[in-house]
């Protein structure tokens, strides 16, 4: 019994730093803008709400890990709808976050 607990503990605890989000092929020519406002000259394609887990089990995952498959899930849909950036529109909180799409020259 008590092997199986400290197994099971194990793996939550790798699993918990485990990146599940990958970025789709036409994502990856997508940036993130971290300016308050998007450049005059893009066009705002629309909005995104994007989430994932940002706990597995009873262990937290890392703030940094669950931003950026944030922004990665962001990016992957920019793509789908034809926009080249993305800007957060809220802060991430407990693994949800949204973000604007944008298409600039």
């Amino acid at each position: 019994m008590q092997r199986t607990l400290m197994l099971s503990i194990v793996v939550v605890a790798i699993a918990g730093g485990c990146t599940w989000v990958k970025p789709i092929e036409q994502a990856e020519h997508v940036q993130v803008l971290e300016t308050v406002s998007a450049p005059e000259s893009c066009q705002r394609l629309g909005s995104t709400s994007v989430s994932v887990k940002d706990k597995v089990g009873f262990v937290k995952r890392g703030e940094d890990k669950v931003a950026r498959e944030l922004e990665t899930l962001a990016r992957n849909e920019a793509a789908k709808m034809g926009g080249n950036a993305v800007m957060a529109k809220s802060d991430s909180a407990t693994g949800a976050q949204e973000f604007f799409i944008y298409r600039c020259p």
